[in-house]
């Protein structure tokens, strides 16, 4: 018996075209570059490309841990490669971004848990694109402090972590990170004194009072800025959708998160992590 729900019509998306969106994805080709917007399927690529706006993985395209939501491959990851910071930096620089997000795969293989090749990469861009600003969608790296306070400190902007849902359903849905270790990592990189910001997928059972549980952890981590959006299924092996939520109901839940006291709230179907990340840069 197939229980697939049926994706209502607020979840179509116009695929992408448009001159910016082909010349980012050119050099992206050309250069073997790994990003989570063609890998996770995201249907913002051409609207945030051609925004000057693009989401990089660094530390290869393959993950030691192995979460029931992401489409990312999971094995045993190739050696680091420490010329990938300098082609990020280049490749920036051809795209002409304004704004570079920087995530990567968990890669518990390495001591470090890869953190010097997070500083490495952020020094890198900005040595070579000043102008640019930069996000990093950190991995929890096991809660160490130390490791966490020197990413957050290499010279971005914004340092993002996902909770990715909330506390019932964690164990179901992420393979090794606890929900209370993401908070702890929320919590150290807002005493760095940065931008801080996370995102949550729903449709995957949770309720509405638990999501606004989750907001108020995060708000208490000092997070300033959410985005939250719909759980969409990558492939059959990945956890089935539960719900589609509706339009109303994420507004609902951005209004809940500006009256609790977030600068930004991003909810809607369609928001992924990076959503109008350029937006998030600046307090006001």
């Amino acid at each position: 018996m197939n229980n697939t729900l049926k994706k209502p019509h607020w979840l179509k998306s116009k695929l992408p075209s448009g001159k910016s969106y082909r010349s980012v994805r050119e050099i992206v080709e050309k250069n073997k570059l790994h990003t989570i917007c063609t890998s996770g399927h995201c249907p913002n690529m051409d609207e945030c490309w051609g925004r000057g706006t693009a989401t990089l993985m660094i530390l290869g395209n393959i993950c030691t841990r192995a979460c029931k939501f992401c489409n990312v491959k999971t094995g045993k990851p190739l050696p680091v490669d420490w010329d990938e910071p300098q082609r990020i930096a280049n490749s920036v620089k051809l795209m002409k971004l304004k704004h570079c997000v920087l995530t990567s795969v968990d890669r518990d293989d390495l001591d470090d848990l890869g953190a010097e090749i997070w500083i490495k990469t952020v020094n890198e861009i900005k040595k070579l694109n000043p102008g640019t600003t930069i996000e990093t969608l950190i991995p929890d790296f096991d809660g160490r402090k130390e490791l966490i306070d020197k990413v957050c400190t290499a010279g971005q902007e914004v340092v993002s972590h996902n909770l990715e849902t909330v506390r019932r359903i964690t164990p179901e849905v992420r393979s090794r990170a606890k929900y209370d270790t993401s908070l702890s990592t929320l919590k150290t990189i807002a005493e760095t004194g940065i931008v801080t910001k996370s995102g949550i997928m729903v449709g995957l059972g949770e309720t509405p009072k638990e999501v606004i549980e989750t907001l108020a952890d995060m708000l208490k981590a000092g997070v300033e800025v959410v985005t939250i959006g719909q759980y969409l299924q990558p492939t059959k092996k990945h956890l089935m959708v539960k719900e589609y939520i509706t339009p109303e109901q994420f507004e609902a839940y951005r209004q809940a998160g500006l009256d609790m006291g977030f600068r930004f709230v991003e909810s809607s179907p369609l928001v992924r992590s990076s959503y109008r990340a350029e937006k998030h840069v600046l307090r006001q």
